[in-house]
């Protein structure tokens, strides 16, 4: 099986992609390697993501906020797919990154913009990872090589619909594929991108 590079974006790489990257090379390995970067990176990762990825009993070693400059730089991996995890990564201008990557927008709600009580805060991290979880897994299990690009760019576009949300995607499909790949599974209708910024 082919080895594919992939680069999870956000604005300050300090929470949802961060969980992103974890959840990639914890599921994906050994046949994915993923980053994370953002357009203007805070410079540490929140507190609260590293929690849910211990109570999740992934690794946090090696996870830092760092530039998306980085991965435009001469010698920097060639990349296969890159997915934006919010709105602002989404809208603003990307460098040129080695290997012209496929992209799609998985916009995800910003569990740092969040306050409240400890219980909330770790809810709010807690879905943010599921959803991640959940798209991850379905991307894992797309057949990339056997189907062409234009498909796996379908494919990974109606990913990023996907949501653990029970109410916008309806009891019958929770626990089971999304997408429409015959040998995943069927469309389903009424899924809704969940926390735009």
């Amino acid at each position: 099986m082919e080895h594919y590079n992939v680069l999870f974006l956000c604005t300050g790489n300090s929470a949802r992609s961060i969980l992103a990257e974890a959840i990639m090379n914890h599921k994906g390995r050994p046949n994915f390697t993923a980053c994370s970067a953002g357009s203007h990176p805070s410079g540490a990762v929140r507190p609260e993501a590293i929690a849910q990825l211990e109570r999740a009993q992934l690794p946090t070693g090696g996870l830092r906020s760092k530039s998306w400059d980085e991965f435009a730089q001469p010698g920097a991996p060639r990349l296969d797919f890159v997915f934006t995890v919010c709105d602002h990564a989404a809208s603003e201008v990307c460098p040129l990154w080695p290997g012209q990557p496929m992209t799609a927008h998985w916009g995800v709600a910003d569990p740092a913009a969040v306050r409240g009580s400890a219980s909330e805060i770790e809810r709010v991290y807690r879905d943010a990872f599921a959803t991640l979880d959940r798209r991850i897994g379905l991307f894992l299990s797309l057949p990339l090589a056997d189907i062409d690009e234009l498909a796996i760019k379908k494919e990974i576009d109606k990913i990023g619909k996907v949501t653990t949300d029970p109410t916008a995607i309806g009891p019958a499909t929770i626990g089971r594929p999304a997408i429409g790949h015959p040998t995943i599974g069927h469309p389903t209708t009424g899924q809704t991108t969940i926390g735009r910024e």
